[in-house]
């Protein structure tokens, strides 16, 4: 996986931030999955929003549901023991398990997110 560097104002390279997604049909899902990752400093925030609406197609039909959307802030060294934490977790088969990078972010917000996550590298 490729992601950009995050970027000071004077233009130093800082850790790579990004933020995962995943949504899911209980809220008390969401919850589990949130705290376990801050917990383990896997994630230093986790936003729980929703319910959302989702339409996707599954096994060959349309489908909607209400879901609780899960904003993960995080770096991109840790996304692999993300992804494992979120399916040992998650309740469905195939769950929504995406990143996007951070390409800005104010310097107090990120040196907070920086302090908050663990140090160790789990990269694959």
């Amino acid at each position: 996986m490729s992601v950009r560097e995050t970027r000071t104002r004077g233009g130093e390279v800082m850790n790579t931030f990004i933020q995962v997604m995943t949504t899911t049909d209980k809220r008390e899902d969401a919850d589990r999955i949130a705290r376990s990752l801050v917990e383990m400093r896997l994630a230093g925030c986790v936003q729980i929003v929703g319910p959302v609406t989702s339409v996707y197609r599954w096994k060959g039909r349309i489908e909607t549901a209400g879901e609780w959307l899960c904003l993960i802030k995080s770096r991109e060294d840790l996304y692999g023991a993300i992804e494992q934490s979120i399916r040992s977790l998650h309740p469905y088969e195939t769950p929504e398990i995406i990143a996007s990078p951070l390409t800005a972010g104010s310097g107090e917000y990120l040196d907070w997110l920086q302090s908050e996550l663990t140090t160790a590298s789990c990269e694959d």
